[in-house]
């Protein structure tokens, strides 16, 4: 079972750069496809993206272009690069990992899951 624990987050100003980072423990990160979640209050948990264990990655057009995600697995970690950030960003993020699922965007195809990290953006 691998433990998930999400850091970077912050307050910043629109059109700011942002890196938020997954570390895992307990197993692996390599084996798993790691998604990145945000929830802003009184909304569901979004779907940002999400790295595949071959590398390749998926975002909504949402954050398509401003966001990046990607592995280092020597230090069993997945980072979320997020450019350009605007007000509409701000939420908790999280990342989820997971082996297999047939719809990568809902949060609840995954198991593993960090505890969250703020991210505030303003304008």
């Amino acid at each position: 079972q691998v433990q998930l624990v999400e850091s970077g987050g912050g307050l910043v100003q629109a059109g700011s750069s942002l890196r938020l980072s997954c570390g895992a423990s307990g197993r692996t990160i390599s084996s798993y496809a790691v998604a990145w979640f945000r929830q802003a209050p009184g909304k569901e948990r979004e779907f940002v993206g999400i790295s595949w264990t071959t590398g390749a990655t998926s975002y909504p057009d949402s954050v398509k272009g401003r966001f990046l995600i990607s592995r280092d697995n020597a230090k069993n970690t997945v980072y979320l690069q997020m450019n350009s950030l605007k007000p509409e960003d701000t939420a908790v993020y999280y990342c989820a990992a997971d082996f297999t699922f047939r719809r990568y965007t809902i949060a609840d195809e995954y198991d593993y899951w960090g505890q969250g990290t703020q991210v505030t953006v303003a304008s």
